[in-house]
């Protein structure tokens, strides 16, 4: 099905109000609805892909249809749209298709995020692009004015990579929606939600908006262009350069193709890494351990700007020969809120291994219920806050000994699961 992008059409239009269980089953993967924290598994059917395609356009109609009524239902609002603390081109991308998208019924949303952006490709698509993202801290957010704001968006996670979350809930700020393309974290209950963890990429499931009419993409005006050019960057990202792309992945690099700046999109994939990332990675090469195919490297600690040095060594780890899954971890600083976390990234081959149930079942949940970590298809990460331990860094024998104790405790849940037999605390 195709919406009208006029309007006042919009509103003539007959929505779906029930959801059509046949068409939220696809092809044995969950297909998750109101609320989150539930899913299904439908059957497997052996009636042939065309069916599945036509299954699957009409989930993409559905959800279309479902965001559309969400929309008008809040026109002329405020919103924020919520991004994890360090953004991916994925989010970031997703994020601008949302803002661009709410823009047609008078909705302005403001991107934001609480870490930084320390990829160096991240940092080039937010220049190049002029991406309108804006960095909140938790200092920051105390002289914000939240109550001018209708509602919050969850876009390519669901809160529990984020430090704003807290304060945006605590100041009453309702969650109107949650895209994402991760396996469940928490229990929210937007008003809409299309969490795919089937799908490899959000920006595959945003560009699924736009085929169906949510926003008509125009070559002729540069921030079409320069949004669908981050899309691909982001679906290419999240795909491993397309190499883990499925159909439908394939099919939305082929409509961004109408409109995207390969000369742009280039220019992002260009951009060199500093010389602190390249001390990172050689760090992990110094420390790492390969045990039955995995390479565990500790990094110690990092300054709070170079936190996307960390997945890029576990990229560069994982290609070792041998090895499958590579996991880099370090305490990341932050100076100006004197903020401690220990962060680690996880990157594997292995088509057997699910990065969201493997670093689940490695770190658990907090007291509130929430994991500690998760992940997709071939890539995972964790956030670990240090709480009590955090700063009192200045005696380096302290720091030494607190970073020994970390590094060991990662090392033990990582290899419980790893070599359930080795033991890395031995005893005297």
């Amino acid at each position: 099905m195709q919406l009208n992008p006029s309007l006042m059409q919009f509103e003539s239009l007959s929505l779906t109000t029930e959801p059509n269980q046949e068409d939220a089953e696809i092809d044995a993967v969950p297909i998750v609805e109101v609320p989150v924290s539930k899913t299904s598994v439908p059957p497997s059917t052996s009636e042939g892909g065309m069916y599945l395609v036509q299954r699957g356009n009409s989930l993409v109609s559905q959800k279309s249809e479902e965001l559309q009524k969400t929309l008008l239902a809040h026109r002329h609002e405020r919103q924020l749209i919520i991004l994890q603390d360090f953004p991916d081109p994925d989010a970031l991308s997703c994020a601008w298709a949302y803002q661009l998208i709410a823009q047609q019924y008078d909705i302005k949303c403001e991107i934001i995020y609480a870490g930084t952006l320390s990829h160096q490709e991240n940092i080039a698509l937010v220049k190049l692009t002029n991406l309108p993202a804006q960095r909140w801290t938790l200092q920051s957010i105390k002289s914000k004015d939240l109550s001018s704001y209708q509602g919050f968006i969850l876009i390519d996670n669901q809160g529990t990579t984020s430090q704003l979350l807290s304060a945006i809930q605590q100041a009453g700020v309702p969650l109107v929606a949650v895209i994402d393309h991760h396996s469940i974290q928490s229990d929210l209950k937007p008003e809409f939600v299309d969490v795919r963890p089937y799908v490899r990429a959000t920006a595959t499931i945003f560009t699924q908006y736009l085929q169906a009419g949510l926003l008509t993409l125009d070559s002729s005006i540069n921030q079409h262009v320069k949004c669908a050019t981050a899309l691909m960057h982001g679906l290419r990202s999240d795909t491993n350069r397309l190499m883990q792309a499925q159909e439908e992945d394939f099919m939305a690099a082929a409509y961004l193709s109408r409109f995207y700046d390969a000369q742009l999109l280039n220019a992002i994939l260009q951009a060199n890494r500093s010389k602190r990332v390249m001390d990172v990675i050689e760090r992990a090469l110094k420390n790492r351990i390969v045990q039955n195919n995995f390479s565990i490297a500790g990094v110690g600690y990092i300054r709070y700007d170079d936190r996307d040095a960390i997945p890029q060594a576990a990229d560069f780890l994982v290609t070792e020969e041998n090895v499958h899954t590579a996991v880099v971890y370090g305490i990341v600083h932050d100076e100006d809120d004197e903020l401690e976390v220990v962060i680690g990234s996880l990157r594997t081959t292995k088509l057997t291994l699910d990065p969201d149930e493997f670093i689940k079942e490695a770190f658990g949940q907090d007291n509130n219920g929430r994991f500690f970590g998760g992940g997709r298809t071939g890539a995972g990460g964790f956030e670990i806050p240090m709480g009590f331990l955090s700063g009192g860094n200045e005696n380096s024998a302290y720091a030494k000994m607190k970073w020994e104790v970390f590094d060991t405790q990662i090392k033990q849940k990582l290899l419980k699961l790893v070599n359930p037999r080795d033991n890395p605390i031995q005893s005297e």
